[in-house]
């Protein structure tokens, strides 16, 4: 029996499975050999391939990838976006690589990546999914592009990406897991647990991990017991934008709009709504305006540098110049995290949006 067959079998086996307390232990354990095997599963499309995926090297601010099916219109977005050339045609996987364009919005510099259209079973390897993958797992935000009369493939999308690690719309679980040489399995925990110490031991077992301290310091499910194990999940935010509205009638948009009440409506063609994509993209990526003042002079407030949320002094000085972070003396700040204005900073200050920087640096 391959792999395919063991997980349909384990799929199987959790579905005619009543949950319910008594069950929960058997069912715990089934979810994480489910996990190990698409993992095994993953690894070999991976080695088959040859690679890593494409070869794509980061840059501008943030970077975004249009996910969805073939022929959804990612590749007309990215064109009207980013002014960028990826070839359009009413046809299945006209791209067949990854197009890069760059979206100038609010100061901020934004790589956008076009790519393959995704399918079912594309975290197998299938339809070039292995590549596609890669891209979406280096990303900073997942930006889902569906066909107004195909939005079910939301939840073909969201599972595949589930399947290759991608967790979206989460962040990583709060647990610590010490590997030890000797003294058995210990659980410490700041919250109540609805998982039994019993059933942690065992799907740590289930990784061969018999020696260890667990600090949980989240009220986590097994599903995220087995992310921290497996160390290998990436936290993606991610947008859902509804393409060919102008195709549609009333009838048809309206329910979609019952089933996606929070994605943006567009006609990528006909370059409707497409100044809210523009803004989606910029508020989901928490981008934060750092003013920089030059020592003795007055802020420049016309051009911010825009940065993450969580960018520290440290990041700017990353960010400005190469020598910066080794030359560095101290900083200056002004505004919400500064304690006081004018306040000294070191390199691990953390940066709020609007503050004003001064860096001295060693000449």
């Amino acid at each position: 029996m391959g792999l395919h067959e063991d997980i349909q079998e384990v799929e199987e086996e959790i579905k005619k499975t009543p949950y319910n307390k008594a069950t929960s232990h058997h069912i715990g354990k089934l979810k994480a050999k489910l996990a190990r095997l698409r993992d095994e599963v993953v690894k070999k499309a991976a080695s088959k391939g040859g690679g890593e995926g494409y070869s794509v090297r980061k840059s501008g601010d943030a970077t975004v990838t249009l996910v969805g099916f073939p022929s959804v219109g990612k590749s007309t977005l990215l064109n009207k976006l980013t002014g960028a050339n990826s070839e359009v045609g009413a046809y299945e996987f006209t791209t067949l690589d990854v197009i890069p364009g760059v979206l100038n919005h609010n100061n901020a510099s934004i790589q956008v990546l076009d790519v393959p259209g995704l399918v079912k079973g594309a975290a197998s390897g299938r339809g070039r999914g292995r590549e596609v993958i890669s891209v979406v797992r280096n990303c900073d935000l997942v930006l889902f592009i569906l066909d107004v009369f195909q939005n079910y493939h939301h939840d073909v999308l969201i599972q595949e990406l589930y399947d290759a690690g991608i967790r979206l719309n989460q962040r990583p679980p709060d647990v610590v897991i010490n590997r030890q040489d000797r003294g058995g399995v210990t659980i410490s925990s700041t919250v109540d647990l609805d998982i039994s110490e019993d059933l942690i031991k065992d799907i740590l077992g289930d990784y061969k991990i018999h020696n260890a301290h667990v600090l949980i310091r989240d009220s986590i499910d097994v599903d995220q017991l087995i992310d921290v194990i497996m160390g290998n999940r990436v936290y993606i935010p991610s947008v859902v934008v509804v393409n060919k509205v102008d195709m549609a009638d009333e009838y048809i948009l309206e329910q979609c709009k019952k089933d996606y009440p929070n994605a943006t409506y567009i006609s990528a063609d006909k370059e409707e709504n497409l100044e809210a994509v523009k803004d989606l993209i910029f508020d989901s990526l928490d981008f934060i305006r750092i003013y920089l003042k030059p020592q003795g002079g007055p802020a420049d407030l016309e051009e911010p540098l825009i940065v993450r949320k969580g960018a520290t002094v440290g990041d700017i000085c990353d960010h400005l110049h190469r020598d910066f972070r080794r030359k560095f003396r101290y900083s200056l700040v002004w505004g919400e995290s500064a304690k006081h204005p004018g306040q000294r900073a070191g390199l691990d200050h953390t940066l709020y949006d609007k503050d004003l920087l001064t860096l001295i640096i060693a000449k």
